[in-house]
């Protein structure tokens, strides 16, 4: 006997049994938790938030002259670890292509509310995190996935330059937290595709096969964020109307992008919200597009930009001028119209700001009109981000995530070994020429 009273065993039996069942309980959820100070995260989100300030503080203070330091690592000391910033300049130089200055970057990521943890149901080992205010996304990355991202990080920015509306994630930051006698912790920083989400009723990832593509969806009324997948979408489609020429287009020209990088797996998110009956207008004033937009996002949801107008594809008065060139939504002079054969007013539309007139009169400022009006990729308070495309009577969030999966020795045996295990059935590892054309055919079949 151990001399233990049986009470005390049978007491100590139940709490182990209550932490375990709580622990599988954690297990089954998926969406949105609060980092407070209980939390296991709590430290390393902390240290995350002070060491990005401090990051972003020196950019601020000492704006970099040239963008082209892809090799740049700073080093920042403080309390308990410290921080590396990697390509600093380049990251900063996206984020002001995008339209965000530093104090709003900065001031997303350290505001005084905590972090949010994403416990998604993705196979990924990574640890998601979202800024108090949902605009961006923190993933933490091994080693091998940030060395592939800095080592094509040039011809990553040559593409969204030559294509400002690319669906390509946005990367704004890439760091590394070292903590003494622990193993440092690589994360990226990036906008996420599902902002503002107050309205959104349905998220998808979607990798166009079959094999392991459904997830049961969340109970009805549930407030539990889940993510559905391919199968999931079964029987319905992207209803877009002219938009649509401008989307396949583009994610054409993205995932070929993905191929020359020999990379797969990646997914393409689709979330979607009902338009306002008063929405559903296409042939609406940009005035009117503006009031009638203010209804789908939620005012003052965002602390980053209080104080701010936040209704999609506004910008200060100064900016709000684009020339007719910059109308061809980053695709390359006129492609989709040669694809077209024809012009079509409203299929695409670049959210570059210039201060440039469109040469020409009364005429093209009246097509100018017809373009706002007709465009909605813009997100509130950024003049060029991730992408909001308006159908007749849906609006769509999209974007590419998660390209850092490279078509390895691994990768290939693994498709052979999938080959055999679920003949005749679409599975995710094959080729990066295969998964190209496969997603842009998923596309093609699930947009009208």
């Amino acid at each position: 006997m151990s001399g233990v009273p049986p009470g005390v065993t049978r007491r100590t039996g139940t709490v182990k049994r209550t932490m375990w069942g709580g622990l599988r309980q954690q297990w089954k959820l998926l969406g949105l938790f609060e980092i407070d100070q209980q939390h296991e995260f709590y430290s390393l989100t902390s240290m995350m938030k002070e060491g990005l300030s401090a990051a972003v503080q020196t950019t601020i203070d000492n704006p970099p002259p040239v963008k082209d330091d892809y090799r740049l690592e700073v080093t920042q000391i403080h309390k308990d670890f410290k921080m590396e910033t990697f390509a600093g300049p380049v990251f900063a130089s996206l984020r002001r292509s995008l339209g965000m200055t530093e104090k709003e970057y900065q001031h997303s990521l350290s505001f005084d509310g905590s972090y949010l943890q994403f416990i998604s149901n993705s196979k990924s080992k990574a640890d998601f995190f979202l800024t108090n205010d949902k605009c961006f996304f923190l993933k933490t990355q091994n080693k091998r996935e940030v060395k592939f991202l800095l080592s094509n990080l040039r011809i990553y920015m040559e593409h969204l330059e030559k294509y400002p509306h690319s669906l390509l994630v946005k990367f704004l930051g890439v760091h590394r937290i070292n903590i003494s006698h622990r193993r440092k912790k690589y994360f990226i920083v990036m906008q996420s595709v599902f902002y503002p989400d107050d309205r959104i009723n349905a998220r998808y990832d979607i990798k166009g096969c079959e094999v392991s593509r459904w997830t049961d969806p969340a109970p009805e009324g549930s407030q539990v964020i889940v993510v559905l997948k391919d199968l999931n979408f079964k029987g319905q489609y992207i209803t877009l109307d002219q938009q649509r020429p401008w989307l396949l287009r583009q994610v054409e020209i993205d995932t070929s992008f993905l191929q020359r990088l020999n990379v797969l797996d990646y997914s393409l998110l689709v979330g979607h919200q009902p338009l306002h009956q008063d929405e559903r207008h296409q042939g609406l004033s940009f005035a009117t597009l503006i009031m009638r937009t203010k209804k789908s996002v939620i005012t003052g949801s965002s602390p980053t930009h209080a104080g701010m107008p936040t209704v999609p594809g506004v910008v200060p008065e100064e900016d709000s001028t684009l020339s007719v060139s910059e109308m061809d939504g980053g695709t390359g002079s006129g492609s989709i119209a040669e694809s077209r054969g024809g012009s079509e007013p409203g299929s695409a539309l670049s959210g570059r700001t210039c201060t440039e007139q469109p040469a020409g009169s009364v005429t093209d400022s009246m097509v100018l009109r017809d373009f706002q009006a007709q465009n909605r990729r813009l997100l509130p308070n950024f003049k060029n981000p991730l992408h909001v495309i308006d159908g007749p009577e849906h609006r769509y969030f999209v974007g590419i995530i998660d390209i850092f999966t490279v078509y390895s020795f691994k990768k290939r045996l693994e498709h052979w070994w999938k080959r055999l295990r679920h003949p005749g059935q679409a599975f995710s590892t094959v080729s990066p020429t295969s998964y190209c054309l496969r997603l842009c055919q998923w596309v093609q079949d699930h947009t009208k």
